[in-house]
């Protein structure tokens, strides 16, 4: 009898596992693009998802456009982004210049959605937009000091 029943937890324990990676499903997911502007050279940044690192970005003459898949944990519809990292654009002079990436904003209910990562301001305002969607995603203009690193 004792058997029996440890017999049938195991098989309740076994199917509860196999349940466990459809949980995943209710997590949220959106995209990220970013492609490489014509006065840009070169820009590696990275992008903070609720605090966490997610996504890094390295664009160059050899690789103009990338993207990245983030997952956000269940249940949740607002998050914090920053971005962060440098940039180093061509000026019409010829001479080159780097800027730093240094921006945080609010994505909306971002399930399901494409955002683009964006550079305006002479490259000294970053942040993400959904094209099809102005509301989706608001930024703090210019820089924002949250991708400082302490020295000491």
């Amino acid at each position: 009898m004792a058997s029996r029943k440890v017999k049938r937890l195991f098989l309740a324990s076994a199917a509860l596992c196999l349940a466990c990676p459809l949980s995943a499903a209710w997590a949220g997911e959106f995209h990220v693009v970013d492609g490489r502007a014509e006065a840009e050279i070169s820009e590696e940044s990275r992008l903070y998802v609720d605090g966490a690192l997610v996504a890094t970005f390295v664009i160059d003459a050899d690789h103009p456009n990338v993207s990245a898949k983030i997952t956000t944990p269940a249940g949740r519809t607002e998050h914090n982004y920053a971005l962060c990292g440098e940039i180093t654009i061509r000026r019409p002079d010829g001479k080159t210049e780097t800027h730093a990436v240094d921006s945080v904003g609010h994505l909306h209910n971002p399930d399901g959605r494409v955002f683009e990562a964006l550079g305006a301001n002479d490259f000294t305002d970053f942040y993400l937009a959904d094209p099809n969607d102005p509301d989706a995603a608001d930024h703090t203009r210019g820089k924002a000091n949250a991708c400082s690193i302490a020295t000491s």
